[in-house]
């Protein structure tokens, strides 16, 4: 008698946005590498965020309030309660990742890698990047500078993406708990990181996205959200060839943010995705005389 068969494992279903990316791929074969380079982030942001402990965040609504009337960024810190044994994975293999890509030089990969390895060298460096954004007026002290030194744009590159999924956790943590609608600024009132995207909501709402913990957050259409230029004459609005996502530039500061207008789209925006999908619009823009957010 044959043994028994055991029975198969279902095949797990992949992410959206890894097939949203692999749908580009295919469309578009020139940004292939981009794509396999988003998703190897995805997939390393994924597996740590998944075993992140639960932020604890107790949000007292006069507290909630001062911050907001201060200008002040909600999540601090000592929110994220971060293990650092994680954060020195976190930022090795980013490092990694980006270095295969070719997105890092192999000096700066050295560097960070030994920056990471050596004592406690990154913990400083870490609380420093984080509140020099968040809490100018209160930021930490400014470590000495890596010795050999590190390229200043790579090694802030680097800890973006690496950080992300510590606060993106503590961003969905807290967002459902929070009511920022009187939050009127251009940087984000959880962790005072700069816009990445902006989406167009389905009442034909702006909400500006984050590039550090991919919170999101209304901001008036008619501004500029670099400059704070409302003159509609200044600006210059240019589509792709995809209906759903269009470029505002603003003829002030020559700065320009990408949109994607949900209305025209078929599924929700996806950060990981949609900033992919609008490389051509960069080099459109780029082309034009205007500088990314």
């Amino acid at each position: 008698m044959p043994p028994p068969e055991h029975p198969r494992r279902p095949v797990r279903a992949q992410p959206r946005e890894i097939v949203e990316l692999k749908q580009i791929k295919l469309a578009q074969p020139e940004l292939s590498a981009a794509v396999d380079l988003q998703v190897e982030l995805l997939e390393l942001q994924r597996r740590l965020q998944a075993r992140l402990p639960l932020p604890w965040v107790e949000v007292d609504p006069r507290w909630l309030a001062e911050e907001q009337k201060l200008g002040r960024p909600l999540i601090r810190l000592k929110d994220l309660r971060l293990q650092w044994s994680d954060v020195r994975l976190m930022i090795r293999q980013t490092a990694d990742v980006l270095r295969r890509f070719e997105m890092l030089q192999f000096d700066d990969h050295t560097r960070i890698q030994h920056l990471v390895h050596e004592g406690h060298q990154i913990e400083p460096i870490v609380a420093y990047w984080y509140t020099a954004q968040a809490f100018p007026d209160d930021r930490a002290p400014k470590p000495p500078p890596p010795d050999p030194p590190i390229d200043a744009e790579a090694l802030d590159l680097v800890l973006q993406l690496a950080m992300r999924p510590f606060l993106a956790r503590c961003a969905e943590v807290m967002l459902p708990q929070i009511d920022v609608s009187a939050w009127t600024r251009a940087r984000c009132p959880l962790c005072g990181g700069d816009p990445e995207m902006a989406t167009l909501t389905s009442s034909g709402d702006r909400q500006l996205i984050c590039g550090r913990c991919l919170g999101g957050w209304s901001f008036s259409a008619g501004r500029c959200p670099f400059c704070y230029n409302d003159d509609r004459t200044q600006k210059s609005t240019f589509t792709g060839r995809e209906p759903q996502y269009r470029i505002e530039a603003c003829n002030v500061c020559r700065r320009y943010i990408k949109t994607y207008d949900v209305r025209k789209g078929t599924r929700p925006f996806m950060l990981a995705v949609d900033s992919v999908a609008t490389l051509p619009l960069d080099a459109a823009a780029i082309q034009k005389g205007y500088i990314g957010g």
